[in-house]
């Protein structure tokens, strides 16, 4: 009697802890990172998804109903800065010069976990901003379960011409820490080696700075030096990214084979058609734009829009006409972190489709940073999923409502 005690006891046990390791998950509506399905259901085994398809049942796991919701992939956020939080808190120089790395890491494990409670999942970072590889060691951090966050993509220091970035305004012998690491000419690629040995994922080279007569944006880098960039970075299997606001500099990165542009706000018709046919994104970083904005006084509610928010409109919306294909990215960091689908919304605002919005936040944003089993919800893909109260594809800011997230297989909210 006791053997047959101790069997069903073993046999309840062994099925209680499969349950634990398998969700069924199910929600009126699925977007599953191209389409939105009705009435659909998604299991999961451990950190993997078996099924994604027409509501069914299966045995042996925990079944949650979301109702009324939808269900999608986790959010993959393509411009973010970690170590950085909004300038009308504290001005950019003031963050570089003054802020300890021990404040700056304190509040990147704070915007971490705010990035992933907001449906975050995936993010790529773009440049520890004057901290070094302390990018490197949060995305550590991250993947040890040290701290709670998305997953990281990081850019460590980033690549600057020498003179062109900040701090600056201090005379020619006192040095400041910058924001980002100079190199030029026969040095680039021993710089860009340097940063894929101490642990970036990418390289991020500033096209061009406002160092320019006046502070305007003017290139910094020939094309040659982006291709000396971009080509070292190649032989590890990286690839490269370009800030670039001028129409020039993005030429100039678009020829010499970066696979994303940063801002792009200079744009001209040819620079996008040079995009589509070289097979460029853009990441837009329309919310930094906007938010920069009502930093320096702009009243969105009754002052006449600023020629900054003038201009990235024009921007975007040739850029849509152009058919570029866009990366979500919203700069966060300069706004508030788990504020990111701000960056969505005005996407929106600004002409997209909400569906188009929708796959640049998942599936064209796992293609763009070669991410082959995230951003859909397919058999085989790892389960990072959310729910939302709502309806995104018929307004995008139910994205805000997040529900439940699930990195990894794991139920991090709920």
């Amino acid at each position: 009697m006791k053997r047959k005690t101790l069997l069903l006891i073993t046999l309840l046990l062994g099925l209680l802890v499969q349950s634990q390791n398998r969700y069924h998950l199910k929600a009126k509506r699925v977007f599953d990172g191209q389409n939105m399905q009705e009435n659909w259901s998604v299991h999961i085994d451990g950190n993997t998804i078996v099924y994604a398809g027409p509501s069914k049942t299966f045995r042996n796991s925990e079944t949650i109903d979301f109702g009324d919701n939808t269900l999608l992939p986790g959010l993959i956020e393509g411009h973010s800065h970690i170590l950085l939080h909004p300038y009308n808190e504290t001005s950019w120089n003031d963050q570089v010069l003054k802020e300890s790395y021990g404040e700056r890491a304190a509040r990147a494990v704070n915007h971490l976990k705010a990035s992933l409670y907001a449906g975050i999942t995936t993010m790529r970072d773009l440049g520890s901003e004057g901290a070094g590889y302390l990018d490197v060691g949060m995305k550590d951090a991250v993947e040890k379960g040290v701290i709670e966050g998305p997953r990281l993509l990081v850019a460590g220091p980033a690549i600057v011409a020498t003179g062109s970035y900040g701090p600056k305004g201090f005379h020619e012998f006192v040095k400041v820490p910058l924001g980002a690491e100079e190199a030029d000419g026969v040095n680039l690629p021993t710089v860009t080696r340097r940063q894929i040995g101490n642990g970036a994922d990418f390289i991020k080279v500033y096209a061009d700075y406002r160092w320019g007569p006046g502070r305007t944006a003017k290139p910094t880098f020939s094309e040659e030096e982006i291709r000396t960039i971009v080509e070292t970075a190649k032989s590890s299997g990286r690839v490269t990214v370009a800030h670039a606001s001028t129409a020039e500099a993005m030429k100039r990165a678009i020829n010499a084979g970066v696979t994303t542009i940063e801002h792009g706000d200079g744009a001209t018709a040819e620079v996008f058609d040079l995009m589509v046919a070289k097979g460029v994104a853009l990441c837009p970083t329309i919310a930094a734009s906007y938010s920069i904005s009502q930093y320096t006084g702009w009243n969105k509610d009754k002052d006449p829009e600023p020629a900054r928010v003038v201009n990235k409109k024009r921007s975007f919306k040739l850029a849509l006409e152009r058919g570029v294909k866009i990366s979500f990215g919203g700069d966060v960091g300069v706004f508030p972190h788990g504020e990111n689908v701000l960056e969505l919304e005005l996407m929106v605002e600004y002409g997209m489709d909400k569906l188009e919005a929708l796959r640049s936040a998942t599936s064209v944003n796992a293609a763009l940073f070669q991410l082959d089993k995230l951003g859909q919800l397919k058999n085989g893909f790892l389960a990072d999923i959310i729910v939302v109260k709502g309806d995104p594809s018929r307004n995008i800011s139910d994205l805000r409502a997040v529900e439940f997230v699930m990195k990894d297989g794991k139920i991090v909210k709920r």
